[in-house]
């Protein structure tokens, strides 16, 4: 734990670090996340690091809350899973005790954590984030773009998939150990979502917004080569392209666009009227394919790092 005097007399600034939160202090974090969001436009941690917060321990995760006398006014997740990257971490400040220092505060106790090894996520790239990043001595790492494009009113390209390929919709319980197996290939370059484990999936199917209707297996011969995995956004009226893999050794064949017209057909037969997706900013390729597709950019999010 650290503290410092706050410059209202009387109050005292505390962050302690967690294996594992209290049901309590997990309602509390989300409060916080959630109120964050409202007042930002984005949250300011990422789906897995909410799923993170319920369930329990995680190896390699801690959790960091931040405390004005006894009010939770800030909070950060640190993952040390990846073997070759350093540490990850997000965090985020209730929006009316900003510009008291937490920010810093947050951000020397994670680089003190990660033993000045640190990646940390900046959603949206807000001018107060570059601002802290620099304060910390972070440099500019990654560039991760939502893109999006309407649907309502717009034609859709039928799918034309490869000679003896079959797309059906996951199985739960069946297609997963596959689908696992083939999402860690397809994704061995990504250190997020080439990690998934069977927790984290476990994690995803037990979610509201979990439709396997809206989940697409590609296969030839019995064997599962790829996917599209969608996701709805009913609060906002998104439909997002939330997972599309293929695997390695049959990329290049046209299906990552066939199952995305798929998915994108789906999304539209359920009358959403816009797609969204991410896609790192260095994928060259696929930033063309979804710009030919009808996607720009929306926002970014940035990822800041330690001098390595």
């Amino acid at each position: 734990m650290t503290s410092d005097d706050f410059a209202r007399p009387g109050r005292t600034r505390s962050i302690e670090t967690y294996a594992e939160l209290t049901a309590e202090q997990t309602e509390a974090v989300l409060a916080l996340l959630a109120e964050a969001a409202r007042y930002d436009g984005q949250p300011a941690v990422s789906e897995q690091g909410r799923l993170q917060l319920r369930g329990g321990a995680r190896d390699g995760v801690s959790h960091l809350l931040l405390t004005a006398g006894d009010e939770l006014v800030g909070y950060a997740q640190l993952e040390d899973t990846d073997l070759v990257e350093p540490p990850a971490a997000e965090l985020v400040v209730h929006p009316s005790h900003r510009g008291q220092g937490h920010g810093r505060a947050l951000g020397s106790a994670l680089l003190a954590a990660s033993g000045k090894r640190l990646r940390v996520w900046a959603h949206g790239g807000h001018s107060s984030a570059r601002h802290l990043a620099q304060v910390l001595g972070l440099t500019l790492f990654r560039e991760l773009r939502q893109m999006r494009r309407p649907l309502a009113g717009m034609e859709l390209p039928d799918p034309v998939l490869p000679e003896g390929v079959t797309v059906r919709t996951f199985v739960p319980g069946q297609d997963d150990a596959a689908w696992l197996a083939v999402n860690a290939a397809a994704f061995a370059h990504h250190p997020e979502q080439g990690s998934l484990s069977r927790r984290d999936l476990d994690d995803r199917k037990a979610e509201p917004w979990f439709d396997p209707a809206g989940f697409f297996l590609a296969e030839r011969a019995g064997e599962l080569i790829g996917f599209h995995w969608t996701k709805v956004h009913a609060d906002e009226g998104l439909g997002e392209v939330y997972v599309l893999g293929i695997r390695p050794d049959v990329q290049g064949g046209g299906l990552g666009k066939a199952l995305t017209g798929i998915g994108l057909r789906h999304l539209a037969g359920l009358g959403l009227p816009t797609a969204m997706l991410y896609v790192d900013a260095d994928n060259k390729a696929a930033v063309s394919v979804y710009e030919r597709l009808g996607f720009t950019t929306h926002e970014t999010d940035l990822m800041y790092r330690t001098e390595t």
